[in-house]
């Protein structure tokens, strides 16, 4: 996959492609739905698909103060684009320059000009320029205009639900990893680097490799069955240091049991030994197992997560099998 980062000055190949454009924050299935009609379109005309989108978030830049939790980091969307197979991804950064842009300008500047559009998909509700001024309509009638391709794919649902980030950010927030993977198409997950902590999880008997969430939207505090993809890097001395994918159980709160105040995920992987720290980690959240409560000491906590572990790993055999769509 090839990223760009500019719309100008493009080389030939990244130029009159079949492009889905959006902010795509989790890529969840009704973006999946849109980058679709992008390629479906690329295959009829006989070019490649690609996705243009925007970061950081244009809330965060706009509205800093209400910008919601991210699902997504950049690299986390560049890595599920890559999946899905994208040649080409445009990510352009989003300014309040790039606001202020009117929409008849991004047009010719960003996609008639910069990238010369064979064809465009966007999702019903896509708006983008100066006041949000651009719209479906706009877009139908530069396409009539200047002979490029349209799809506006309309919204996607599960049940009454319309597949969206609102949606679940919410059920993430509620702890509904169940929901929030439906929605998504695959569990929802964090990446981050493993940091030092207290360190007391060695001593109990379940190390833990701890991770600050940062600009994430923040999951129901609580403990989940988990999968990790901890990636391989170098240890002391440039020991090569394998990856792998682990099963594990682990704990977002603020460890009352400790008297903490500080939100953390801490996780407990399954028959893994080594050093985690200063690692980089993905956890996917699989299912919630409960609360996150004080208990009265640490033997009591020990057992607890012993019950906890037993009970992960019960729900992470079930979900073995489990269709995300």
């Amino acid at each position: 996959m090839r990223l760009y980062r500019r719309f100008d000055g493009l080389p030939a190949e990244a130029r009159g492609l079949s492009v889905a454009l959006g902010n795509f924050d989790g890529v969840h299935r009704g973006h999946r739905a849109v980058i679709g009609a992008a390629a479906s379109a690329a295959r009829r005309l006989g070019t490649r698909p690609a996705v243009l989108t925007f970061e950081p978030h244009p809330r965060q830049v706009l509205q800093p103060d209400r910008a919601p939790g991210r699902l997504q980091t950049p690299s986390d969307k560049l890595r599920v684009l890559a999946a899905e197979a994208i040649p080409a991804v445009f990510m352009l950064r989003f300014s309040k320059a790039l606001a202020a842009m009117p929409a008849e300008d991004f047009i010719d500047r960003v996609l008639l000009r910069g990238l010369r559009v064979a064809h465009l998909a966007i999702g019903h509700d896509f708006v983008f320029g100066r006041g949000r001024g651009g719209d479906a309509k706009l877009l139908e009638q530069a396409a009539q205009r200047h002979g490029f391709g349209l799809s506006v794919v309309e919204p996607r649902s599960m049940g009454d639900t319309v597949f969206s980030s609102t949606a679940i950010r919410k059920a993430i927030a509620d702890g509904d990893m169940i929901r929030a993977g439906q929605l998504l198409g695959r569990p929802w997950s964090v990446t981050g680097r493993v940091r030092g902590g207290d360190r007391r999880g060695r001593t109990i008997g379940f190390p833990t490799a701890n991770i600050a969430i940062g600009r994430y939207v923040e999951p129901a505090t609580g403990v989940y069955a988990i999968r990790a993809h901890v990636a391989a890097g170098r240890g002391a001395g440039g020991v090569a240091l394998p990856g792998g994918r682990y099963d594990g159980v682990a704990n977002f709160g603020r460890r009352p049991t400790f008297d903490k105040r500080d939100l953390l995920l801490e996780a407990h992987l399954f028959d893994f030994a080594g050093d985690l720290y200063g690692r980089q980690i993905e956890i996917a959240f699989i299912e919630r197992i409960r609360a996150e409560r004080r208990f009265d000491g640490i033997e009591a906590l020990k057992a607890q997560i012993g019950a906890d572990s037993e009970r992960a790993r019960g729900l992470l055999a079930d979900a073995a099998d489990r269709r995300y769509g």
